[in-house]
């Protein structure tokens, strides 16, 4: 039996194992579950701890995970004690960290191609020379969607209370949509860019610690970058290459056409330090 305060009443808190409890799995991920019936409170945060405070700290060599409470009358709960391992062993601990990535890739809209193939037209003509302008119109280029290569990865990493502070988060909140100013987990300056990150505290004890996911997506720095007749071209990997078209005679088909005539290379994002992400 738990007693407990509140107010000036004291008020007896029984809690009792069911009979349908020490449901039990044994294997390469062991668990247990504990079930109790609470009675004497309206309080669900007291009737949880007067379960957690009962139940034991690890049941069959298995730590507590998790402690939940019910109701299911007037001052009447039933809770559920679970137990068991996170697979391939124990919780990871601060300091520690879980990897995952996707090359799927991004979209671009370009209106320029590498290098035209060929290019076809009736017998007795010649094809205009648009110069790689794609999809030329008389009013423009519309160009076309492809696909490029973005290298989009994630990290969750493990902090104690005391390092996720507000002064953190907020430095998580400034560089959310920033590219590196340096290097940083061996890509150049200028091809990462921090997506942002979503955190959770495990537990609400003053010591529990913060699970915190961080997401980013790379796009590779290029240099000797041509378009038609310019040359000599470099960008950071998320600096934004357009181009400017022009008409011009085509002396071999007596067409006036399309062709660049300028490049232009925009930064679009502004640059941080990642070293504040602290990982």
């Amino acid at each position: 039996m738990q007693s407990f305060a509140q107010g000036e009443t004291f008020v007896a808190i029984t809690v009792t194992e069911k009979f349908e409890s020490r449901k039990s799995t044994k294997g390469d991920n062991p668990s247990a579950e504990l079930v109790y019936t609470v009675r004497g409170t309206d309080d669900d945060l007291a009737a949880r701890n007067a379960a957690e405070t009962t139940s034991p700290a690890t049941y069959d060599g298995q730590p507590r995970q998790s402690t939940s409470v019910e109701p299911v009358g007037d001052e009447l709960w039933e809770a559920v004690v679970r137990y068991g391992k996170a697979q391939g062993g124990s919780l990871p601990e601060p300091g520690e960290s879980i990897f995952s990535f996707d090359t799927g890739g991004g979209t671009q809209h370009i209106t320029q191609s590498k290098d035209t193939v060929s290019s076809h037209a009736p017998s007795g003509s010649s094809p205009p020379d648009f110069g790689g302008a794609i999809g030329v119109t008389a009013d423009g280029v519309e160009g076309v969607d492809i696909t490029v290569p973005v290298f989009q990865f994630s990290e969750t990493h493990y902090f104690t209370n005391d390092q996720v502070t507000p002064s953190y988060k907020g430095t998580l909140f400034t560089l959310t949509g920033k590219v590196n100013s340096g290097a940083f987990k061996g890509f150049q300056a200028g091809e990462v860019l921090f997506l942002g990150a979503s955190g959770a505290r495990r537990g609400t004890d003053p010591d529990d610690d913060w699970e915190i996911t961080f997401r980013f997506a790379a796009s590779p720095n290029a240099s000797g970058i041509s378009v038609g007749d310019i040359s000599g071209i470099s960008k950071k990997g998320w600096e934004y290459l357009w181009v400017r078209y022009a008409d011009q005679e085509d002396t071999g088909s007596h067409a006036i056409v399309k062709r660049p005539v300028a490049a232009y290379v925009e930064r679009v994002y502004d640059e941080g330090s990642f070293a504040g992400l602290g990982i």
